[in-house]
């Protein structure tokens, strides 16, 4: 159910607002061109700045359009178990088939208070759970033995892994063939196909999506070439996406395929010239412009 090219979706403002209409636009063209899942209100969907309203409205709007015709992946981290509890709480009620939880940043709990976060969310709420480890962001780290213990729990089914690539293989042997990994890293994830991975959580897919599928597609298929010649096509795209803070680059590539405005959110700022000019010339070698 879960596995392959599932896109960390922008949220589109207009004027200060959520741009529904863009947002359910967005979503249903990613669908059409071919992305297995997806995954509103995630740091890429800029979370930490949507207010809590703004947060439910967005995953609500996305399990409409989505129609369980893919896999809707909620964002429902918090720093606070209770307000993680409470996100995930409405995910479930509103029709999410799973959530994605990142480390609690800021706090810096030891690796029992991670433990026991995820665990409170498991035993709130039955529905699957992916943990996200990313600690370029929230400063903590999830070890390997903390993940193999949540693993045991009945709702942790996987991992949305932005750490190093040898770390890749030593999970899945501590975690088992059936816990499902996913990399949060555009520019590695076809290394991390070949490390055990399942699948990526993807920026780039916001603009590509029918690229990132087909290189999933074709990596499950054995056609590994193909599978390289994708991920060669989008290796500067990958990159020029974080050139500055995200996701104002993806926004900005985006708003060039009239997908939405490129507007951000304070204490992220609109990509600037220089970014821009980056982008565009990324999105053009990937043949995503003419």
């Amino acid at each position: 159910m879960f596995q392959g090219s599932i896109t960390a979706l922008i949220t589109p403002f207009k004027n200060g607002a959520v741009d529904e209409k863009a947002f359910q636009s967005l979503v249903d063209w990613q669908i059409k061109e071919g992305t297995e899942a997806v995954v509103p209100c995630g740091t890429t969907g800029e979370s930490p700045t949507l207010s809590h309203d703004e947060h439910r409205r967005v995953v609500d709007l996305c399990i409409e359009v989505a129609k369980g015709r893919v896999p809707v992946i909620a964002g429902a981290g918090s720093n606070s178990t209770a307000e993680a509890i409470a996100l995930t709480r409405h995910a479930k009620q509103s029709g999410a088939d799973a959530v994605l939880v990142v480390t609690p940043y800021y706090n810096k709990p030891s690796q029992e208070g991670l433990y026991r976060h995820y665990e409170a969310i498991n035993d709130a709420v039955e529905i699957p759970i992916f943990i996200y480890n990313i600690p370029s962001r929230s400063v903590i780290d999830m070890s390997v033995a903390t993940m193999a213990r949540l693993a045991k729990l009945p709702n942790i089914v996987g991992v949305k892994d932005c750490t190093e690539l040898a770390r890749t293989p030593r999970q899945r042997a501590a975690l088992g063939d059936d816990f499902i990994m996913f990399s949060g890293d555009d520019a590695t994830a076809l290394a991390y196909l070949a490390q055990s991975g399942t699948g990526c959580i993807s920026v780039t897919a916001n603009v590509a999506p029918r690229h990132c599928a087909e290189m999933h597609a074709a990596w499950r298929q054995g056609d590994v070439k193909k599978a390289q010649a994708i991920n060669t096509r989008l290796a500067a795209l990958h990159d020029v996406l974080f050139v500055e803070p995200s996701p104002a680059p993806v926004k900005y590539a985006a708003s060039l395929l009239g997908k939405c405005a490129p507007e951000v959110r304070l204490p992220i700022v609109p990509a600037s010239e220089q970014a821009q000019i980056a982008v565009r010339a990324a999105m053009t070698g990937a043949g995503l412009l003419n």
